[in-house]
């Protein structure tokens, strides 16, 4: 059976993945979201760090970085 980009399991075949959603829709099987592998303390360090990053940071200086990132993403 083919793996997921995290190891989930999928099934090998379209008629059998549409049957799979399926199920899960109606409630028939529970959706395995799997484990993220990932520590569970990095991950909130993570959450605390962008927001910390966003509170240090003048409304001009992060107007300035959005303005930077837009212009990279639409090749200015």
């Amino acid at each position: 059976m083919p793996k997921g980009p995290r190891g989930q399991k999928r099934p090998t075949d379209t008629v059998a993945n549409a049957i799979r959603v399926a199920k899960i829709l109606t409630g028939e099987v529970e959706e395995d979201m799997g484990d993220s592998s990932k520590d569970k303390a990095a991950q909130s360090l993570g959450r605390r760090g962008g927001a910390a990053r966003r509170e240090k940071l003048s409304p001009e200086r992060r107007a300035e970085i959005a303005r930077k990132a837009a212009a990279k993403r639409w090749g200015r």
